[in-house]
């Protein structure tokens, strides 16, 4: 088991310790802040996810050794560590203990992509990489990736195609993909990396280049199809297409990723969960 760093110690407003089964109120510029013990927990949890003294796929120390570790009670971290499920974060495993999570994991891997077959709910599609290629980040996406104007950037940009259900049939374009991403988390990246590795991409991006997405931000709108978009998805130009604009986050809330992605949803349609 990896060394784990030592921590700061969970106290009240008064800066006395708290017992498990009290909220805790940590000062904050002054008046204080109230937090229950749990959250508390979550956060140095979360702190160790990102230091990478745990890493993906690999499991956590068990609920009563981190019990031990942080001083609370088991029902304090189990509680955090519900929440970290909860969040795909953390994965719970019948009989094997808690997993930190991975996009290589089949119930992870479609997260984030939230466009669904009319007809049964098979999101598997075909990847066709169009290009790759390092340059220098517009303004726009130097805004949203918190990086200067300038910055060295990766583009790459994909085609998603249906699944083959027939051997016979031809692959019809679904989505057609222009991604960002931070030219310095992601040296070497390069267009026969990604023809090599046959995994989901965001799986490649944490075990390659240790970089997790863990939260994402959409913006939707209905756009008609460009010239570049009907050339790519083989469709007449002003045909009806779904953007969907995601911005995803690594631990800390980093923006690592700027994804713009053109959906056809003739058969498709975009599936959210509210709860």
């Amino acid at each position: 088991m990896p060394a784990t760093p030592s921590h700061p110690s969970l106290s009240g407003a008064s800066g006395a310790p708290e017992s498990a089964a009290d909220g805790v109120g940590l000062p904050v510029g002054g008046a204080p802040s109230f937090s229950p013990l749990y959250q508390q927990i979550k956060s140095l949890i979360m702190r160790e996810l990102q230091a990478g003294v745990w890493k993906p796929g690999e499991s956590i120390p068990s609920e009563l050794d981190l019990a031990a570790r942080f001083k609370v009670s088991q029902g304090t971290v189990r509680k955090a560590i519900d929440e970290l499920a909860a969040e795909n974060l953390l994965v719970r495993r019948q009989g094997k203990g808690t997993f930190v999570a991975t996009h290589a994991e089949e119930q992870i891997q479609y997260r984030f992509l939230r466009l669904m077959p009319d007809e049964g709910d098979d999101r598997t599609m075909a990847r066709r990489l169009l290009d790759v290629r390092r340059t220098r980040a517009p303004a726009d996406v130097a805004r949203a990736l918190d990086i200067k104007s300038g910055d060295a950037v990766v583009q790459l940009r994909r085609v998603l195609l249906t699944p083959v259900q027939d051997p016979s049939a031809r692959q019809q374009p679904v989505v057609f993909d222009e991604i960002w991403l931070p030219g310095q988390l992601f040296k070497g990246l390069s267009a026969e990396r990604l023809a090599d590795y046959k995994g989901p991409m965001y799986g490649m991006f944490e075990t390659e280049f240790g970089v997790r997405m863990i939260r994402a931000e959409e913006r939707i709108r209905a756009v008609p199809a460009d010239a570049t978009a009907a050339e790519v998805l083989a469709l007449p130009p002003g045909t009806p297409l779904l953007s969907v604009e995601r911005l995803s986050f690594t631990y800390g809330d980093k923006p690592v990723e700027l994804r713009r992605g053109l959906y056809h949803t003739v058969r498709h349609h975009y599936r959210n969960e509210l709860n």
